[in-house]
């Protein structure tokens, strides 16, 4: 299997943390045993010799309380001598009590408490009984037994001894283990330490070999690059980085390859377009001296027509003017007819109120004539003495009808005039219509001229622009004769550093098949530019 650079030096790191972890597991196993044995030594075995002594020291107790008691005959101190005694006692049975069911190592060591508590419990009996025949008054026979309870004392002190030196053991053997774990712990240290370096060492060298190899071969293709050969052969195989730099070095040379042909059949092509653009030049110079007088004929046709717009552009002008002018006089005989107009509804207004009052007057006629008649027919039946009533009414009566007569004329006279009127309304609201239309046509009129002048103006502007232009089109003509001068001179420049630019290129060597495609390009460079005469210069190094 193939493996990349960074993919070994992580296989190396790998290595090394493996062997790192492995070694600090071992020790951390190791160490946990010595912290083991250590616990049950500090947590059992020495709690268990504390409780052993202390069991000791409450036999002792309670021997000396029962000596102290048989060895007094007055009765005031033997309560001091029993709580002694009794404390003692406790003090011893506590000690076993706890010994048994927190201090227990093993069945040998269950074995030996179980001796030890016989034994104490013997020697507790012995002292029971002394006591109890002292208690009795039998002193001396309380002594005798007390005596003779030697060898229940005896037992007594082996068991505890035996019991003491199983303790002692156990805990000499932890002391031993944690040792033995020490040692073990060091030695798998160094061997492991041992191994991890020696991979390390190895893996690193081979690593170092192959980087060291792969450089070597990139630094000499690199020189061999930077001498112009393009022709070597390069092995891009590899999978590492060395390989991918092998395979990008491999891709530059073929870039360069690419690069140095193109520029040489840049070279061919740029030297038959010079060739190319200075005849170009000939045929432009020519072209652009006839441009030039074209644009004299055009700039005299120009300056005529310039004339003629700027005369018609001063009549536009004028004639806007008067067409203003009359929409202004148009538009104010608008106003006058509708203030006409205007007039001629006030008068239809009040003949029509005359006619209204002519009515109301005819109306108060009618009814005067009537009570005048009235009148009359009473001052009849008066007889004499109404006499001058009725001609008083008769002529009341002949007033009332000459106003009615009045008042009829009147009223015909004020229906001629109103009908007279609205005929006259008529007519003045047609001819304000027509006046209107008049108005509106003389103002299409205006901005039709306005329009007209516009663009009179606008083609003034644009006639003078075009003169400018033509001014400006005229020396860019002569401008460009003298360029004309100027790049058949760079042409001739531009031939020359393609000379340079061709024996700067043939340094490089290229395969056969590279300079098959510049042959080819060669070829397709004369048959796009035919007739002309290219410079070309003598073909370049081929290996292969």
């Amino acid at each position: 299997m193939k493996l990349s650079i960074v993919n070994r030096l992580y296989i190396l790191i790998g290595a090394v943390i493996i062997g790192c972890v492995v070694l600090a597991g071992a020790n951390m196993v190791k160490m946990n045993r010595t912290y083991a044995d250590a616990s049950f030594a500090s947590e059992n075995v020495v709690p268990s010799l504390l409780s052993l002594s202390t069991i000791t020291q409450g036999i002792n107790g309670m021997r000396i309380a029962t000596w102290r008691y048989l060895a007094l005959t007055e009765s005031v101190d033997r309560g001091a001598i029993e709580s002694s005694f009794n404390s003692a006692k406790k003090r011893v049975e506590d000690a076993l009590q706890k010994y048994e069911q927190e201090q227990l190592a093993d069945a040998t060591d269950k074995e030996l408490l179980r001796a030890v508590r016989v034994s104490y419990q013997e020697f507790d009996k012995s002292l029971a009984e002394a006591l109890k025949l002292a208690n009795a008054g039998q002193w001396n026979e309380a002594r005798a037994l007390l005596a003779n309870n030697q060898p229940v004392i005896d037992r007594l002190n082996k068991a505890m001894t035996e019991l003491r030196a199983y303790n002692e053991k156990i805990s000499q053997a932890g002391a031993h283990r944690a040792q033995e774990t020490m040692a073990a712990a060091r030695l798998h240290a160094i061997l492991i330490s041992a191994a991890v370096i020696a991979v390390v060492t190895l893996m690193g060298l081979l690593i170092a070999r192959k980087i060291a190899r792969s450089l070597a071969e990139a630094v000499e293709l690199a020189e061999t690059i930077a001498e112009g050969d393009l022709t070597r052969e390069i092995d891009t195989s590899s999978t590492d980085e060395i390989g991918h730099l092998m395979a990008a070095m491999a891709k530059m040379n073929r870039n360069l390859v690419t690069i140095v042909a193109t520029v040489r059949t840049g070279v061919n092509t740029v030297a038959a377009a010079s060739s190319q653009i200075a005849t170009g030049n000939m045929d432009l110079s020519a072209r652009t001296e006839q441009q030039a007088s074209s644009l004299e004929q055009t700039a005299a046709a120009t300056e005529e027509l310039t004339s003629t717009v700027k005369q018609n552009a001063e009549n536009a002008l004028q004639a806007d003017q008067l067409a203003s002018a009359a929409s202004g006089i148009a538009a104010e005989g608008g106003e006058v007819v509708k203030q006409v107009v205007t007039t001629m509804e006030e008068i239809r207004s009040s003949s029509l109120n005359i006619a209204d009052i002519i009515s109301v007057i005819d109306g108060i006629a009618f009814q005067t004539n009537i009570l005048a008649l009235n009148a009359a027919v009473e001052a009849a039946r008066a007889g004499e003495q109404g006499r001058g009533f009725a001609v008083v009414a008769t002529e009341v009566r002949s007033l009332a009808q000459r106003s009615a007569s009045a008042a009829k004329e009147i009223k015909q006279l004020i229906d001629d005039s109103v009908s007279k009127v609205e005929n006259g309304s008529q007519l003045v609201m047609s001819a304000g219509n027509t006046m209107q239309q008049v108005v509106e046509s003389v103002r299409r009129v205006t901005d039709v001229v306005t329009e007209i002048s516009a663009a009179s103006r606008e083609q003034s502007l644009g006639i003078e622009q075009v003169n400018q232009a033509i001014s400006h089109m005229d020396q860019s003509t002569q401008e460009n004769a003298a360029l004309v001068e100027e790049a058949t001179a760079a042409a001739q420049s531009l031939q020359e550093q393609a000379r340079q630019l061709e024996r700067a290129v043939n340094v490089f060597k290229l395969r056969q098949e590279a300079m098959d495609i510049l042959e080819m390009e060669d070829h397709r460079v004369t048959q796009t530019l035919p007739g002309r005469e290219l410079s070309l210069l003598p073909a370049p190094q081929v290996e292969g």
